[in-house]
Formats: structure tokens, sequence, C-alpha cells
């Protein structure tokens, strides 16, 4: 493993007995809680990389490493600069939490890269360009394949127990809820890496008796409101949070009630947005931290250094120079707006609107789109005119962490798609 860089060691000690207590072994803290000191120490180190509104992390273990997803799409150019400064030459095993973008979109360009050992996958059907492209990419490279269940476990090193809790032999339904969730166990120190897992999740571990008590948490769904309930954080009562999210991101990550909850658990908290990288490591009985020293990466699609903020971005078919397709899907504020490139009109009577899977179909009423025009379709309820449809539905539709909308013609034949 190599060494850390001198400009990581820019972090903050809890206190000068704290950091003394960190030069002698087996000391401990009176509170129950591991020692947190500024020198960073230990043969494993666990990288939560700044990605943007997304999540990567690293661990390194002695010589051996294992990623856990890589960011958004245009995020793996970032992820592969970051593995080539701490001298990665292998991947012992990749981790697929779910299949969101913003966490396997980076993988492909990251497993391009790098030998893999194995991947480790959620394995829940997701009808994307991303994820299935990722899956074909590990079969043509010939990668192990693992698909994620409770109670397994990941052989990264004899000395270091890598537990899967999350996702259950029966899938709880939802992605986020089926994430991969890992805790990983070193002497007398734990991790606990939660992926996307909402409240549901949290629940389904706590009824099941599993041990959710760590030290150092990655904190759910980006700090959504949707997770982190108090309960689980009782349950797992982390000295240390560390949230991957980005800064100004659309969906209001991370929500006031979730940091309200970790703070009230007495843990130290950290942001990606805020910090920058953060890098936690131990010996197995004390932690050390440091923030806020991220390399500078390029980011493909014209983005900035590692430093700077990445806005999610969309997949869509491109637009087509005629013909009808998806010309924008605001997740939050709930519309999709399609567009007509052609000189003619066009009968959109009969045609549908998809989510995720199928989940919700919307089905154009007797309705022409005029040549060069746009109409937009609301989830809620409103009256019809020539430039806005709705959907009427008393429930949100579009899921604000990720969600793919597909247009297809009367016939069922697909003619757009676009996934944010």
């Amino acid at each position: 493993m190599s060494s850390i860089p001198a400009r990581y060691l820019i972090c903050i000690a809890l206190c000068a007995c704290t950091v003394a207590c960190l030069f002698t072994a087996g000391c401990s803290n009176p509170s129950g809680q591991p020692e947190i000191g500024s020198d960073l120490s230990g043969d494993l180190v666990v990288h939560f990389i700044d990605v943007g509104q997304g999540d990567s992390i690293l661990i390194e273990f002695r010589d051996k490493t294992m990623l856990i997803d890589a960011g958004e799409r245009g995020m793996g150019e970032r992820v592969i600069a970051y593995l080539e400064e701490r001298n990665v030459e292998k991947l012992d095993v990749v981790v697929a939490t779910h299949a969101h973008s913003d966490h396997i979109g980076g993988l492909a360009d990251v497993i391009s890269a790098y030998p893999v050992g194995r991947l480790v996958d959620a394995a829940q059907p997701h009808p994307t360009a991303t994820y299935e492209n990722l899956l074909a990419l590990v079969e043509d490279k010939g990668i192990p394949y693992t698909a994620a269940e409770r109670g397994q476990t990941i052989a990264l090193d004899p000395d270091l127990e890598i537990l899967i809790l999350n996702p259950t032999p029966q899938p709880l339904g939802d992605i986020n809820e089926d994430c991969v969730v890992l805790k990983m166990t070193y002497g007398e120190i734990a991790y606990l890496f939660t992926g996307d897992a909402g409240t549901p999740a949290e629940e389904s571990m706590a009824v099941a008796g599993l041990d959710l008590n760590a030290d150092v948490l990655k904190v759910g769904h980006h700090a959504s409101r949707e997770a982190s309930s108090a309960e689980f954080l009782s349950a797992v009562s982390p000295a240390i949070s560390v949230i991957e999210v980005g800064e100004g991101n659309s969906y209001g990550h991370p929500h006031e009630e979730a940091v309200a909850r970790l703070e009230a658990t007495g843990s130290r908290i950290y942001r990606t947005d805020l910090d920058g990288t953060v890098i936690v490591a131990t010996d197995g009985t004390a932690l050390t931290v440091a923030a806020g020293g991220a390399p500078a990466a390029t980011v493909t699609a014209g983005a900035t250094t590692a430093a700077a903020t990445a806005t999610p971005t969309a997949t869509t078919t491109p637009a087509p120079v005629s013909g009808v397709y998806i010309a924008g899907l605001d997740l939050q504020e709930e519309w999709i707006a399609v567009a007509n490139a052609d000189e003619t009109g066009v009968n959109l009577t009969g045609w549908t609107i998809t989510d995720e899977g199928t989940r919700n179909t919307y089905t154009f009423p007797v309705f022409a789109l005029d040549p060069g025009a746009n109409v937009t379709v609301h989830s809620g309820a409103g009256n019809d005119t020539a430039t806005d449809l709705y959907w009427g539905r008393g429930s949100a539709v579009w899921n604000n962490d990720g969600d793919l909308a597909t247009l297809a013609d009367a016939n069922g034949t697909v003619v757009s798609t676009m996934e944010r």
C-alpha cells in the first residue's frame, strides 16, 4: 500500500489527550467510542471519494483493494485519477451497490482501466442502458460475478471481515431498499456502508437481528429524509458519519432532518460537498481522519477538478432532426416534456409514457402535437391544454433519486428515453 500524501494530513483532532492516546497501544476512550486522531495511520484506509452527487469508496487493506461504486456518468475518470495517485494497480473486488447512475455511472470506465478480481452486484433488475452496458462489460471481460445476498461474506483478506447485510433473499421491491449494505470489521473497529438504503431496509436489518453497531457510517442515500432513522442511528451509534453529496444538488441533500438525527447521536459529521474527499484509517483500535485534500482530476464532459461540484447529467436519445422525442424530465417538479421535430404534426393519441420498470403508465388522450411544438405532461391534476397535459395522479411518479422515462408510440414501439 502506498503512503498517504502529505497534503491529506489536514483534519481536526478531538483534543490533545486524544492525540496522545493514539500513540499508546490499547488505550481506550471512557465514552466507549474509539479515539479519533489526525495522523493517518493503520493498514486499513477507507477513502470516501468526492464525486459530487454520488458515491465512490476506495478500501485499501495491506496489498488488497476494493471499490464501492464510482459516481455518476462522467466521474469514472476522476475515480481513475484518484486510484492512480494511490498507485492502485488492480481492484480485487468491485461492488455495485445498486443500479442508479449516481453510483454505477463511472464503473464502466474504471473496470475498463483496471484488472478486477470480482464484481459484487445488488442484482436487482433495472432497465437502463447504464446498468445493462455495465453487465455486458463484466461478461465480456470475464470478471467473476456475485449476486449479493444477506449472510454472504466478501473474502478480501483473512484479517478483514466483510459481511453483506442487504439485500434479502426476498427483495423489498425498491432499487434503493434492495441495495448492497456492507459491514466491514477490523479488530475493534467497524465500518457500515449503506449505499442508498432507506428506512424500509434499515428496519429489515434491525428486525433480522443483525449487529448494526459501527464506528464509521457511510450515511444512507446522501442523508435524505427517508434514511438514517433515529432508531437505526441508535443501533449503529457511529463515532464518524460521512455524507457523500454534491454541493447545491437539486435533491436538497443532505436534508436538515437527517443531519439533525445524526447530530443527536454525537457523531462527528463529514460531508464531501464541504470537506472534499474524506479518509478514515484505522489500525484496528483507533481511528484517524483526514479531509479536504482530494487530488486534482479532470472530469469528462467539460467538468473541472475534484474540488468542483458535478451536476447529475441526463442520458437521453439524441434530439433528432425529425420525429417526436423526450425533451426534458424534471424529477422534483414532476413533469416530462415531449417535442416534435417533424415538419408536420404528429398524432400522439394512444402513445404512452412510462417510468422506470413501467410501474406507472400515462396514455395520451386524443392529442396532436404541432410541428416544432412541445407539450408538457404533468404528474398532478389540472386541465389539459394545447401545451400542458395532466396525469391526474395524487402521488409522485418520478423517483427523485433517479428515474427512467420511456416514450412509446401507439404500437408499443419505444421512440425515446431519458434517464435522470
